[in-house]
């Protein structure tokens, strides 16, 4: 009798850990739609890093490429990334979406992703990358800040 009460909690012990090691995991996955934006927002900012103002042109949306040519891009990137200094840490803060913001041209599918970054010239700054899902289905930057 012992012997098979001691042998029915350890195999509930062992179902509690399976069900909590399985929500684990559910619990820490995100959908395709967060992942996508995230990961579009992260290709962007390696190239701002490097200071290639061509490559973060090419990555971001239309709404972008449609209001500045790359040159021109290029050149404020430049100016606003170069005194910063290099990265030292980037950790993302939040992951928003939305229909509309303010600033926003129309409605549409828009992701907000707010970063505490620490440069090498300025310790504690917020990055925002605003994006847009276009037709072909893709988040394209629209949207970069710092403050």
């Amino acid at each position: 009798m012992i012997f098979s009460v001691a042998i029915v909690r350890l195999r509930l012990a062992v179902a509690l850990l399976g069900f909590a090691l399985l929500g684990g995991n559910a619990a820490q996955a995100q959908d395709s739609r967060t992942t996508a934006a995230q990961q579009a927002a992260r290709a962007f900012l390696v190239s701002t890093d490097r200071d290639d103002g061509k490559t973060s042109w090419q990555l971001a949306g239309k709404q972008v490429r449609n209001a500045l040519t790359d040159a021109q891009w290029t050149e404020a990137l430049h100016g606003v990334r170069v005194p910063l200094g290099s990265v030292v840490e980037r950790a993302l803060l939040s992951t928003k979406f939305t229909t509309n913001f303010a600033g926003a041209a129309a409605e549409g599918a828009y992701a907000l992703l707010l970063y505490r970054t620490s440069f090498a010239n300025r310790t504690d700054a917020r990055e925002t990358v605003t994006l847009e899902r276009e037709p072909d289905g893709e988040w394209r930057v629209i949207g970069y800040f710092i403050r």
